[in-house]
Order: structure tokens, then sequence, then C-alpha cells
């Protein structure tokens, strides 16, 4: 049997309203048994016990002791479905540090925070990108970021970039731990003679490992350089 919707005139297409902008649940049908947010919730358990591939309406709707056909009174589509979880987990950046003190240890201490929620829901490295994601949650954490750059004097433009680059660092590093089970580089039987490159590389003596860890490090490079090079 099919997962998706029963097709009817009024579900409309691409320009239909964000689910954010759309009534909990439609007008017709018998009285809500779930709300929009309890099959949320079981969403979240869902993927965060078994992947975002186990997230099917039709498992939402096991887990929640009924059938697939009565979520779509709430949803039109697994979209909106990866649309709320996604804006759910990234609420869960709150509280948001207050900016009382160097702004830029704020904005590591916000990509630490990021880096954590993507460990604790793995699956959000795979839709926090889509457009149709961005939802109150959001939007609520772009504005704090806002909030904590306002008395730096560079362009806004220049503050969004910086906030996006971040975020998109993180999710490289946080790809980087769920891959660390995998392994690290073997080179047991290779012939490295034609890399001399590599080879004084590995021969070089150790050095002590820098005080900050290379998150830190790296987003303070990041943001100073994007945000304060040219600065007056």
């Amino acid at each position: 049997m099919s997962d998706a919707p029963p097709v009817s005139a009024g579900d409309g297409g691409p320009d239909r309203p964000p689910i954010w902008s759309r009534p909990e649940r439609g007008s017709r049908g018998p009285a809500p048994a779930h709300s929009r947010d309890a099959i949320v919730v079981a969403a979240v358990a869902l993927a965060d016990a078994e992947g975002l591939a186990a997230v099917s309406m039709r498992a939402v709707a096991s887990a929640l002791g009924t059938g697939a056909g009565s979520l779509y009174r709430y949803l039109s589509s697994r979209d909106d479905l990866l649309d709320l979880m996604t804006d759910r987990v990234i609420g869960e950046l709150r509280p948001y540090p207050q900016a009382e003190g160097d702004w830029l240890d704020t904005m590591v201490l916000l990509g630490r925070r990021q880096l954590a929620l993507f460990g604790a829901h793995p699956w959000l490295l795979d839709v926090f990108h889509r457009a149709s994601g961005v939802g109150p949650e959001s939007l609520a954490w772009f504005d704090n970021c806002i909030r904590v750059l306002e008395p730096l004097p560079c362009a806004v433009t220049a503050k969004f970039e910086a906030i996006a680059m971040m975020t998109g660092v993180v999710s490289l590093f946080a790809r980087r731990e769920a891959a660390a089970g995998a392994g690290a580089l073997n080179f047991a039987g290779v012939d490295l003679a034609a890399y001399p490159h590599l080879v004084a590389a590995f021969g070089q003596p150790p050095v002590p490992a820098p005080r900050a860890d290379l998150v830190e490090r790296t987003l303070r490079s990041l943001l100073t350089g994007l945000l304060l090079a040219g600065a007056g």
C-alpha cells in the first residue's frame, strides 16, 4: 500500500503555504485524536532511534496507535513532517546565551551548541538545509545571532554570511564526528616513497597540542576573518 495521501483538487503544489501558516488540522473529519505536536514528538523519537529513513507517515501513525490516513488531517505530506521535526529540534538551542560579554565567545558557544544538537539528532544533518524547513525556531536562532553581532560595524551582509558559514562548518565537524567510528587512515602496505611530503610531515617531531580544540580554533578564525577583516 502507498504511504502517500489521497490526492484532491485542493491539495495545492509548490505554491502551497508553508506548514507554519496553515491551521493545525483540517476542518473536515472527526474530532482530532492527536495534536500536531504529539505527531512531531513521535516522529523525532523515531528518527533518533532508527534514523530518518524509518520516519514515514505510516510508521509515525503506528507509534501513535492510529492509521496513516488520520495523520493527513494534520499534515499534507512527509515533507511537512520533516519541516516540523527540523524546527522543533532547533528549538532545543534555547535558552540562548546572553550577549553581555565578548561577541566572539558568545558565537563560539552558539556554534558548540549547534554541534551538540547535531550529535543528539544526527538525522538533522540531512534536513536542516531544506529551504522549506526554515520555521519560527530557525528564524529565532538567526535573529539571536544577529543580536549578538549588533556591536560589530561591518555590513549586515557580512554578518549573514558569517552565520551561514559557521553553521556549515559546524555541520562538517558533526559529520566528521558521526563518521569517527569508520576508522582512521591506514597506510599499511602502501609504499610512501612516491609521496615525499607526506613522509617528511610524518617524520616531524610531535608538538604540544593547542590549548583550544580544533572546533574552537576554526570558529574563532572563521568569524574574525569574515567579520573583522578590513575593519577600521
